[in-house]
């Protein structure tokens, strides 16, 4: 191996060994000339790598030659090592300054569907920019310690790198027979398995480092069946979701998508759902219906109907008023013609808030302008309050039932009021969904999320113990 120098090819300072494998080293060095840090890749003559290394290693460097993307690293130098103690050949390339995703993962960070959906879609446009080169590009090793993450800030999972084109393959040579088995297992593809590789054996490697960072375990150690990785298992994913998984890592590559550009497409392309029993294996019981596509999102909520005893109550108390007020005109007191105006009004807000409750639906809906709620009763509706611009919309918080504990108003003891689940959406105004149990706020959530590419936040609160119905 390469006894480091401190300066090599009389341009380098060599500052630390990143990786070392037999007869291959990277490592991290200043730039001198440039004044930069950068990547420098070296393979050793000899130490049993054959013939094909060197031209992987060869094919590399000319491969980032040919490349100019902002998430690919760039090529800068390429030289032959000639030292008393090491033969072989360097590749230099730009420096990113950003963790892998499976450092990431090691670290205990974990994703949100929504910011996964975000990493698939930089990773789709990488390659579709690899893909539509002539000829096309094969990374053939796209896996979480391949893909780096950085800069990840409020609804951003981050800005996205591709690294490590040390198994790049340009498809030319599936004619000439030339193909070295290269890959991970768990990320590689059945068809790499018999040196063949096509530009959508990179979506399945996609699809498996997907599902890692779903689960936080390596694909191979997920159950599968008939080759086929097993999504069924993996709670709180959205079935649009999983079905686009499941066609990312099909074994047969009839069925995978066909190209980057449409697995991004169909990724960007929300599918309409108009029953909660369609939206996963275990929909909530709920009086909640969901509608969303690309365009738009809406949540329709019912009117309660007729609640019984609460109804009963306030009919009778309207009743009690009205009698007390006629006895008091009857008998000319002037606190009767008060007690008359105010049970007429409770009567006419009682008649409205039953008849609304009884016939009327709320709808909160966001489209690509704004957010706002409509009450519908008898072909009628209403804004109330106006709506707010969709671009305000900052926070997504997630309200789980719970028990409530609050100081008694007497100075003495505590008083416990069980709170109801809620979802609440925040931008210039506050849109709450309410009186919901906690299966009906994950899904709601998940729902949001998925859609607004929010991740979920939730919203911490002093409580004695979470409900779960």
């Amino acid at each position: 191996m390469l006894n480091q120098p401190k300066i090599l090819s009389d341009r380098y300072r060599i500052l630390r060994t990143i990786a070392k494998k037999p007869g291959r080293q990277t490592l991290f060095a200043l730039d001198r000339e440039i004044r930069e840090f950068v990547i420098i890749k070296v393979v050793e003559f000899g130490r049993g790598l054959g013939w094909e290394h060197f031209k992987l290693f060869e094919r590399e460097a000319k491969t980032l030659q040919g490349l100019s993307h902002p998430a690919i690293p760039k090529y800068l130098n390429y030289f032959e090592i000639g030292l008393p103690s090491f033969q072989g050949f360097a590749l230099v390339q730009t420096y990113i300054n950003a963790r892998s995703l499976k450092n990431h993962i090691e670290g205990g960070r974990t994703f949100t569907e929504a910011e996964i959906k975000q990493i698939a879609r930089q990773l789709l446009e990488i390659l579709t920019y690899l893909h539509d080169r002539h000829p096309p590009i094969i990374h053939r090793d796209l896996k979480p310690s391949n893909i780096l993450l950085e800069n990840r800030s409020g609804h951003s999972a981050g800005e996205v790198y591709l690294v490590d084109f040390g198994s790049v393959q340009n498809f030319v040579s599936v004619e000439d027979g030339t193909f070295t088995i290269v890959g991970t297992y768990g990320y590689m593809p059945p068809e790499q398995f018999i040196g063949r590789a096509v530009p959508t054996s990179d979506l399945y490697s996609l699809g498996a480092t997907l599902i890692y960072l779903l689960t936080g375990k390596h694909p191979a150690d997920l159950p599968s069946k008939d080759g086929q990785i097993q999504l069924n298992r993996i709670t709180n994913l959205s079935s649009g979701f999983s079905h686009w998984l499941k066609k990312m890592t099909e074994p047969t590559l009839e069925k995978r998508f066909s190209s980057a550009q449409m697995a991004l497409e169909e990724l960007k392309r929300s599918p309409k759902i108009q029953n909660i029993s369609t939206l996963t294996s275990k929909a909530p019981i709920t009086k909640y219906t969901l509608i969303k596509n690309y365009e738009e999102i809406q949540v329709l909520i019912p009117g309660k109907g007729f609640d019984g005893c609460g109804t009963i109550a306030s009919a009778l108390f309207s009743y009690f008023l009205i009698s007390l007020a006629t006895v008091a005109v009857i008998n000319w007191l002037w606190i009767g013609w008060v007690i008359t105006g105010f049970a007429l009004w409770f009567l006419v807000e009682l008649w409205r808030a039953f008849i609304f409750e009884m016939f009327g639906k709320t709808e909160l809906y966001i489209n690509k302008k704004e957010i706002g709620s409509i009450y519908k009763i008898f072909g009628l509706q209403f804004h109330l309050p106006p709506p707010s611009l969709r671009n305000s919309i900052f926070r997504l918080e997630r309200v789980e039932p719970h028990i409530k504990r609050q100081p008694n108003p007497e100075g003495s003891g505590y008083t416990h009021t069980s709170i109801p689940g809620s979802v609440v959406i925040c931008a210039d105004r506050n849109y709450e969904l309410k009186n919901l149990t906690l299966e009906e706020v994950d899904w709601l959530c998940m729902e949001l999320s998925d859609w607004l590419a929010l991740p979920i936040q939730n919203r911490k609160m002093h409580v004695i113990k979470v409900i779960e119905e």
